[in-house]
């Protein structure tokens, strides 16, 4: 885009130049300075440059891509979208950033330099309301007074391969409400031949994030210090070890790296984000079931919730009125129910609102797409409090957890020892980095 839009101010400010560049030799070039002299000089057309930044992977930039594409063919020439995938730190803020949580601690961290969504909806003659969005995504924040636009938003679900559980004398209809009942069919697909009974991708915002709200368990105590190696996450950990060493769990990265091994019909069955289902539906050899995140079955009072991540849109602070028209009508245009449609369907991400939710039921859904809808909704649902601290999001502290969690693959440390020191060294790290706390919205 911003290639045509200098191409257009090349020929526009130097019409004579264009005009005249089918003459050919001396003559064309005496011709040229002649016009150049004598022609008054036009003032340059500065053509607007509206950026919005990203950090999404190359799968979700292409999606967003054909969003702000379909955008700008709606409007005039100098009020289109350019998009750029750069880091937003040590620069002035775009107009419109696209951030996910845990680069959104960064912008928390300098709320000046941005200004809130609801502001500039109601300065461009519109509103947002937060009546129908996921709670957890609006931890802290009231509801008519958003300060960012959660855009696409997802929380983990278990994938399970209906083909590899018949295979193994399974129920193909009866997934696995607990870990307790997984095991059992881990070691059932085990015995029958399947190399890799269980994976996961994103092991800690899984197992220990995920893990512990759905168990009614904080990460943190009340005074901000992280508190994830409590009697369920110490129990967890030390369950998955095992697993490990039966060769019932496989462990492949610290990312999204298992969703290839369930892909391929390696595994059969996977935890990960439900809008993985998007990009599992055309798996081959693959029968794809969904189903909640299974709960340990001696809860007091029950499974709670799971947690929603994604992205959140931000407006960048110190723009110009008219830039602020064009961000409120992209807001308007992604918050449309055909544009929540066709992020559902293009990156497999939730709908935000319930006229969203019922516009995408009432359209030819899928049945792996109907299915992940509610499943991920319902898990969302959930009783109990909220959980705006996420291991997970905190980057250094992430790393911290991964690394503590390969050992106890490894068989180097117990699932109390390695929890133990993940506290330990991320209650150092957030000593010494106050600014990390800010991941919890204020």
């Amino acid at each position: 885009m911003l290639r045509v839009a200098l191409m257009v101010f090349a020929c526009f400010f130097g019409a004579v130049t264009c005009v005249l560049a089918a003459q050919s030799g001396a003559e064309s070039k005496k011709t040229l300075t002649a016009a150049k002299k004598s022609a008054p000089q036009k003032p340059a057309h500065k053509a607007r440059v509206i950026e919005l930044t990203h950090q999404l992977s190359a799968h979700g930039a292409l999606k967003l891509a054909e969003l702000v594409e379909r955008f700008n063919s709606e409007q005039p020439e100098d009020e289109r979208i350019q998009l750029l995938r750069i880091e937003t730190q040590g620069r002035k803020p775009a107009l419109l950033n696209l951030a996910t949580q845990g680069v959104a601690a960064n912008l928390l961290a300098n709320k000046s330099a941005f200004k809130p969504v609801h502001q500039v909806l109601k300065e461009n003659g519109g509103n947002v309301s937060g009546k129908d969005l996921s709670a957890d995504l609006l931890a802290g924040e009231k509801r008519d007074r958003m300060n960012a636009l959660p855009l696409a938003f997802s929380t983990p679900v278990l994938f399970y391969n209906k083909r590899l559980f018949r295979q193994a004398g399974l129920d193909a209809d009866a997934p696995p409400k607990t870990w307790q009942e997984m095991q059992a069919m881990a070691g059932a697909l085990w015995e029958n031949g399947i190399a890799c009974p269980y994976t996961s991708s994103w092991p800690a915002w899984v197992h220990v994030d995920n893990l512990s709200a759905l168990s009614g368990m904080p990460i943190a105590d009340k005074k901000g210090k992280l508190a994830f190696n409590g009697r369920i996450q110490v129990k967890h950990i030390a369950m998955l070890a095992t697993w490990h060493k039966a060769r019932y769990f496989q462990n492949f990265g610290r990312a999204s790296e298992a969703d290839a091994h369930f892909y391929s019909g390696e595994c059969a069955m996977l935890t990960s984000d439900a809008w993985v289902h998007s990009q599992l539906q055309d798996a081959p050899g693959v029968e794809l079931g969904i189903a909640p995140l299974p709960h340990h079955d001696d809860l007091y009072g029950g499974p709670q919730h799971t947690l929603a991540a994604g992205v959140s849109l931000w407006i960048g602070a110190g723009y110009r009125a008219k830039e602020y028209q064009v961000a409120a009508r992209f807001i308007r245009f992604l918050l449309a129910p055909d544009m929540q449609i066709a992020l559902a369907r293009g990156g497999g991400f939730l709908p935000l609102t319930e006229t969203a939710r019922d516009a995408m039921r009432a359209s030819r859904l899928m049945k792996d797409e109907e299915q992940a809808l509610n499943v991920a909704y319902a898990s969302l649902q959930g009783k109990g409090g909220l959980h705006p601290l996420r291991v997970s999001t905190l980057d250094p502290v992430r790393i911290i957890m991964d690394e503590e969690l390969e050992q106890v693959w490894a068989g180097k440390k117990p699932a109390k020892a390695a929890l133990d020191t993940a506290v330990k060294r991320g209650n150092a790290v957030l000593a010494a980095k106050p600014a990390l706390r800010r991941v919890i919205r204020p």
